[in-house]
């Protein structure tokens, strides 16, 4: 006897469901396969996986929305820190990244920090190459990026380096190029920036205490001077006098 459609469609769904049984695996991992690629060509389509080794390759945004990114320490020349950057790493698909990632470091700028020379010394000093570090993004100006950079202090506690060595008179604020100083959230960056430079002033350190010392002895100088020309002119008054009366 021939079997009925329903009897037809119940063979034809078990046998469906058997060679699904069978396969169960390959077709778990073909969906987990998809679904990864999906959360990859996602996050590489937004740059969140992307090694940047040269300054221009920053999607502006990131420059707009003051990003920060993660880091290590290449080298430090008197002013900029050489840093390698370190992109978010899928662990799955780590070992794909690496092989579209390519080489090189971007050059960064301590920004509204102009360095004294022992400003410059302590920064060679105190960064060590491969020490990890976050910077900010807050300009770029052709291959070079102007940030504030922050390293680690122990636990989750990241001290903001620009305005550490201001706090420490080792150097003064200037200009960020390319951040207006006008109101809006840009304000904050100077405000901090001249808070830790004030701090400085008022404790007399660094740059601060050297101008201090300066101004106290051009003061003793110009005091000195009066002085001898206070003397040489009653001198010369107690001269003529005497002659007057003789």
């Amino acid at each position: 006897m021939a079997p009925s459609d329903g009897e037809a469609a119940d063979n034809v769904i078990s046998k469906a469901s058997r060679l699904l049984d069978s396969h169960l695996y390959l077709v778990r991992n073909i969906s987990t396969g998809l679904a990864l690629a999906g959360i990859f060509l996602c996050a590489r389509s937004i740059r969140l996986v992307t090694k940047f080794t040269h300054a221009k390759d920053i999607p502006e945004q990131f420059i707009k929305r003051n990003v920060k990114l993660r880091g290590k320490v290449v080298c430090v020349s008197e002013e900029t820190i050489e840093i390698d950057h370190i992109p978010i790493s899928l662990p799955v698909l780590r070992s794909i990244q690496r092989r579209w990632q390519g080489q090189g470091s971007l050059p960064v700028r301590l920004a509204g920090v102009e360095l004294t020379q022992n400003g410059k010394i302590w920064l060679q000093n105190n960064l060590e190459p491969s020490q990890t570090l976050w910077f900010q993004l807050l300009n770029r100006e052709d291959a070079m990026l102007d940030c504030f950079v922050f390293i680690n202090r122990g636990g989750f506690f990241n001290e903001n380096l620009n305005v550490m060595l201001l706090k420490e008179g080792l150097g003064r604020t200037t200009h960020i190029k390319g951040v207006p100083q006008g109101p809006g959230h840009h304000l904050a960056f100077y405000k901090r920036l001249l808070r830790a430079e004030v701090k400085a002033q008022k404790a007399q350190k660094g740059l601060w205490e050297q101008e201090r010392l300066i101004s106290r002895l051009s003061n003793t100088v110009l005091s000195n001077s009066i002085i001898q020309q206070v003397k040489k002119f009653i001198s010369f008054t107690s001269k003529y006098w005497k002659r007057f009366m003789s």
